[in-house]
C-alpha cells in the first residue's frame, strides 16, 4: 500500500515569540488537519518528531501533542528522534503505521525551539550529534564538524570555495520567494564568497555563509492510505521512502563520499522505478553548503568530486537542469531540528500540487527529498508525485 500526503501546514521558521514546543505543536497541529479537510477525530495516529536534547526542560512531547488535540486521547502517540533526521523519522513512522493497516489517517508534527538556548550551549547540545568519544572536543560544535569534512574535500579535490559561495548564494536567492524562510535576503555571490566583518570564519574553510540558522519553528503533514486520499481535495503519493544508517564516528569511514546518502538515494530510485533524471527538482539537507555539494554527488548528479560542476554551471538553479533547494533549503529557511524534515516534504508537496506561490517551480511533477541526521549518519530518502 502507497501512502500520500493530504494537508498540510507550517509556521514561518526564525526567532519566533512561542514560548516552547506546545505552542507550536499549537499553530501546525489542527491547521494541518483542517488543511485535509478532515476532522480531528478522524486521525487514528500521531507521530511527533522532536530533537530537544537539551533546548527544552519539557520532554514526554508525544503526550504533549493531546494539549493542542485533545481529540487523539486513548489514540497511538509516538515521539520520535533521529538527529537532523528527526522529522523523516517521524513520517517513516506514519507510514509503516499506515502500511501496517493500523488506521487510515496519520498526523506527523515536527517542531523546534531554539534560539531561547544560549549559543555556546546550542553547539554543546548539537555536539550529541556527533560521535563525542572522538569528535566532542571539536571546536565550534557541529559547524567544527562539517569544516573538517570540507577541509578533506578541499585536500583530495581541490578548493571549492567559489562553489560553496554560488551554493549559498542560489539558497538565499531562492529563499526571497520563501514566506516561511527566516532569511528571507539575496545576499549575492561576492559576499557570500569573501570572509568578512560581517560573514567571519566560523570554522574555516566555512564561513558564517555557509552555515544553517539556528530556528524555532513547526510544521506538519496529514497521510492517508492512497485508496483513501484519492477522494481528497489533494493528495502527494510517496513513489519510494527510505532510510539508510551509516557508521557514526566519522573517522571509520570516508566521510566526504557521503555513502549512507548514496545508499538512500540509490534504493530510492530503484523502489520508484526512476532514474535522477525524471525528477522536477530535490529538496536537500543543506545544513551546510559543503553538505549540499556532496550531496550532488551522492544523487548521481555529478560524478565524485564534481560536485563543484553542478553549483558553479548553474545545474541546480531555479532553471536549471535539476532545480536543488528551490525553498532557499535549510540555509536561508531556517534548521528547526525536529520540525526540518517534515517542512522538506511540506514544501515538496507545495510545489507538486501548483501551491508554491512564488516559489513555484514551471514544472514540478516528481520530486526527490533528501533529509540527513548527523554527519551523513541516519540518512531519508523520500520520492514524491502528485496523485492524477
Amino acid at each position: 500500500m502507497t501512502a500520500c500526503i493530504i494537508g498540510w501546514a507550517h509556521t514561518p521558521f526564525g526567532k519566533l515569540d512561542d514560548p516552547d514546543i506546545e505552542s507550536l505543536f499549537g499553530r501546525v497541529a489542527r491547521a494541518a488537519i483542517e488543511d485535509a479537510g478532515i476532522g480531528a477525530a478522524e486521525v487514528d495516529g500521531a507521530f511527533v518528531g522532536v530533537f530537544n536534547g537539551g533546548f527544552s526542560k519539557q520532554d514526554f512531547f508525544a503526550s504533549l501533542l493531546l494539549q493542542s488535540v485533545p481529540e487523539l486521547r486513548f489514540k497511538p502517540t509516538t515521539r520520535y528522534e533521529n538527529a537532523c533526521a528527526t522529522g523523516s523519522a517521524a513520517i517513516h513512522g506514519a507510514l509503516d503505521f499506515l502500511a501496517a493497516g493500523r488506521g487510515r489517517f496519520a498526523l506527523v508534527v515536527g517542531a523546534e525551539k531554539m534560539t531561547a538556548t544560549p549559543g555556546p550551549q546550542i553547539g554543546d547540545i548539537l555536539l550529541g550529534a556527533s560521535y563525542r568519544k572522538d569528535e566532542g572536543e571539536i571546536p565550534a560544535g557541529f559547524a567544527g564538524v562539517f569544516g573538517r569534512i570540507a577541509e578533506s574535500y578541499f585536500q583530495r579535490h581541490g578548493d571549492q570555495s567559489d562553489a560553496l559561495a554560488a551554493i549559498a548564494a542560489k539558497n538565499h536567492k531562492n529563499g526571497v520567494a520563501n514566506p516561511y524562510a527566516q532569511m528571507r535576503k539575496d545576499l549575492g555571490f561576492a559576499f557570500c564568497r569573501a570572509e568578512s566583518e560581517r560573514n567571519p570564519f566560523v570554522a574555516p574553510p566555512l564561513k558564517r555563509t555557509d552555515c544553517s540558522l539556528v530556528s524555532d519553528g513547526a510544521a506538519a503533514l496529514i497521510l492517508a492510505d492512497e485508496e483513501t486520499a484519492r477522494g481528497m481535495a489533494k493528495a502527494v503519493r510517496f513513489r519510494a521512502a527510505v532510510q539508510a544508517t551509516d557508521l557514526m564516528p566519522i573517522a571509520q569511514r570516508d566521510v566526504i563520499r557521503f555513502e549512507g546518502a548514496r545508499a538512500a538515494w540509490g534504493q530510492a530510485l530503484g523502489q520508484a522505478g526512476m532514474a535522477l533524471s525524471d525528477l522536477s527538482f530535490v529538496e536537500t539537507h543543506d545544513c551546510f553548503t559543503v553538505a549540499e555539494l556532496i550531496e550532488y554527488e551522492a544523487m548521481g548528479l555529478v560524478p565524485e568530486g564534481q560536485g563543484a560542476r553542478a553549483a558553479l554551471e548553474g545545474w541546480t538553479a531555479k532553471d536549471g537542469r535539476l532545480p536543488v533547494n528551490p525553498s532557499g533549503g535549510l540555509k536561508s529557511k531556517g534548521h528547526p531540528i525536529g520540525a526540518t524534515g517534515v517542512s522538506m516534504h511540506v514544501l515538496a508537496a507545495m510545489q507538486l500540487t501548483g501551491t508554491a506561490g512564488d516559489m513555484q517551480l514551471p514544472k514540478a511533477d516528481r520530486a526527490g527529498v533528501f533529509n540527513m541526521g548527523g554527519a551523513a549518519v541516519a540518512n531519508y530518502c523520500s520520492i514524491l508525485e502528485r496523485v492524477g
